[in-house]
């Protein structure tokens, strides 16, 4: 059983980001991923709810996002916000120079307009690779609110009780335990997609992944192994895991936006977004899908 790392009262601190935070941008895209028992959003207050796991326990924080910068409180003993602060700073993206990326993306006539718009927009990452693996998994071929039920489903079934009234979200070993047939009757998946989360799972789990792992250690051929985890799910696992010039080419939200282009042409239109394709990736994902 893993400890929890409490504190009797939240330490409160301010995170800034050199060059601003496109914080109304990065919460829509929070709220569209958010798990259900796991994580929460209140697009009213600017905030957003979830645990980091460290190697001593998970930890409740709550960061509430501003132009500036964030507001962070941690449910946690004062020798361990050093490293919640460097896992959120890392997570939101709070340290890059955002000058160098617009710069190289106003190159592009169709993408100007868009930075020009949301000069401080970030790319928003993960606190463990694990979850954003299965979690995207769980969103193939279906809506963003779909994703999110089978998300709370998948929690609400095999998650374990944290702190700040938030559920675990199941590790990798627990879930390569779990027969798919178990894993379709009790999240609504097909049983394909049930075999897919049974055996990412084992995948992680094989390469020695823990809570809280934000980076993949797979490597891109690795993934492409799992049945039923193609080129799309890979892509958007490398955007999310700290690459900056990570792009997904068959993603359908893109490729209309760049006016129905095929998978080929998205990613010939990108070779001139590089070395930043992830910024240029979510700069059109919020102007499509998160804040169109």
């Amino acid at each position: 059983m893993v400890e929890r790392v409490g504190a009797a009262a939240p330490a409160s601190m301010r995170l800034e980001a050199p060059g601003g935070l496109a914080s109304t941008a990065m919460l829509a895209s929070l709220a569209a991923h958010t798990v259900p028992g796991a994580e929460r959003t209140d697009l009213a207050t600017g905030t957003h709810e979830r645990l980091i796991h460290l190697a001593q326990g998970p930890v409740a924080v709550s960061v509430r996002l501003d132009p500036d910068g964030v507001d962070l409180a941690v449910h946690a003993c004062q020798q361990h916000v050093a490293a919640v602060v460097a896992v959120v700073s890392a997570w939101l993206d709070l340290t890059t120079d955002l000058e160098v990326v617009r710069a190289a993306l106003r190159e592009d006539p169709f993408l100007r307009p868009l930075v020009d718009a949301r000069p401080a927009l970030r790319v928003t990452g993960t606190t463990d690779a694990f979850q954003t693996g299965v979690t995207t998994v769980l969103g193939q071929q279906v809506s963003l609110a779909a994703g999110r039920t089978f998300a709370g489903r998948l929690v609400a079934a095999y998650g374990q009780p944290g702190p700040g009234g938030l559920v675990r979200f199941p590790t990798a070993a627990a879930l390569a335990e779990v027969r798919p047939e178990e894993l379709r009757a009790a999240v609504g998946l097909t049983s394909s997609r049930a075999r897919t989360v049974r055996a990412l799972a084992e995948a992680f789990a094989d390469r020695g992944h823990n809570p809280g792992d934000a980076g993949l250690r797979l490597t891109r051929d690795e993934l492409l192994a799992v049945p039923g985890v193609g080129p799309w799910t890979t892509d958007y696992l490398e955007v999310r895991t700290g690459c900056p010039d990570a792009f997904a080419p068959g993603d359908l939200v893109l490729r209309r936006a760049l006016g129905g282009i095929s998978p080929r042409s998205a990613a010939h239109r990108a070779e001139a977004w590089r070395p930043y394709r992830a910024y240029a990736l979510v700069h059109l994902w919020t102007a499509t899908a998160y804040l169109p």
